[in-house]
């Protein structure tokens, strides 16, 4: 568990599901995401699976209220030390600084616990509010993937490919920030 000033970061609990509904349901949640809008019962599922998983955190207000998810994991080969960090929110709780706060506490725990080596991320360009967020937090666009890849298709069965951004982020780069980010 990781606590910061507004928030705590934990573990998935199988009791989870009613607050992954009232985001992962609405479809402007998911409209970038590589799956559509969660049913209860699909939400009931994910809490349980997300509850066995180590890659995914709630992100809760210190209240209780479950009010998104990061999911930061590690990439192979695992000697590369190299992490995908992700996140979705309930739109209830956007722009009042949740994102941001809760993804420098889990990149903090990343770099200065884990010893992680690099961080990384990717968007799609589309998703202004999300790659603003990385720069956010001093994260650097490496480059900007064109058709990348499709997680939906059009009436006739055809993929709909999307432009990717990756960003990414290395342990030394984050250390050299820390004073800039407290003074936040």
């Amino acid at each position: 568990m990781l606590e910061t000033e507004r928030l705590i970061l934990r573990r998935f609990n199988k009791d989870d599901w009613q607050d992954l509904y009232e985001y992962l349901s609405d479809e402007t949640v998911v409209r970038y995401e590589p799956y559509g809008v969660f049913t209860e019962e699909e939400c009931k599922r994910a809490a349980i699976s997300r509850a066995n998983q180590e890659c995914f955190w709630a992100i809760c207000l210190k209240a209780g209220k479950l009010i998104g998810n990061i999911y930061f994991h590690q990439q192979n080969p695992p000697e590369f030390m190299c992490w995908s960090l992700g996140y979705v929110l309930n739109p209830r709780y956007q722009g009042q600084g949740y994102a941001t706060e809760s993804c420098q506490a889990i990149m903090e725990y990343g770099f200065t616990q884990m010893h992680v080596r690099r961080i990384a991320a990717m968007c799609n360009p589309e998703n202004t509010p999300s790659w603003r967020l990385l720069e956010r937090l001093g994260m650097r666009r490496e480059g900007h993937l064109i058709k990348h890849k499709f997680f939906k298709r059009d009436a006739q069965g055809n993929p709909i490919w999307t432009d990717t951004y990756l960003y990414a982020i290395l342990a030394e780069e984050w250390q050299k920030t820390t004073f800039i980010r407290g003074a936040r």
